[in-house]
């Protein structure tokens, strides 16, 4: 079993050489601009999960994905020439939706501003609904009863 470091290190050299080749060997039409973003490799070295956003719609998505699982054995054959490790780990591509979820998250804050600025525009020239001390103070009939 390899280290925390080492497995790191073989997951960015992968990044790396992924990127490279999509870049200049990949030729496929399907393929629509792709960023690899993360890559995690397991603790044994045997299985490497790659993470990639892809710009444009789901449709691009879909296709790119297509597009990437065929292209696997030759990007595993470019991974496995790089590393120049004993076993070349098997590749698994995830897309990445923290992009979107990053989005959405923009998209609910600023709902949430604009209802602030709601609340703040009501509130500026509103008054108390009651009196301007709302708590009790003692009767003075209460003071002479002691």
């Amino acid at each position: 079993m390899a280290d925390a470091t080492r497995a790191r290190k073989i997951a960015d050299r992968i990044k790396v050489i992924v990127a490279q080749t999509l870049e200049k060997r990949i030729k496929d039409p399907r393929l629509g601009f792709v960023t690899v973003t993360d890559v995690r490799v397991t603790g044994d070295l045997q299985h490497a999960s790659i993470f990639y956003t892809v710009y444009g719609d789901e449709d691009q998505l879909v296709s790119t994905q297509a597009a990437l699982n065929s292209a696997k054995g030759l990007i595993r054959s470019e991974v496995g020439k790089g590393l120049q490790i004993r076993l070349t780990p098997s590749l698994e591509f995830i897309a990445d939706s923290v992009p979107a979820a990053a989005a959405e998250l923009e998209e609910l804050l600023a709902q949430a501003a604009a209802r602030d600025a709601e609340v703040a525009a009501l509130a500026k020239d509103a008054a108390p609904a009651g009196e301007a001390d709302p708590y009790r103070k003692p009767h003075e009939d209460d003071e002479s009863r002691d």
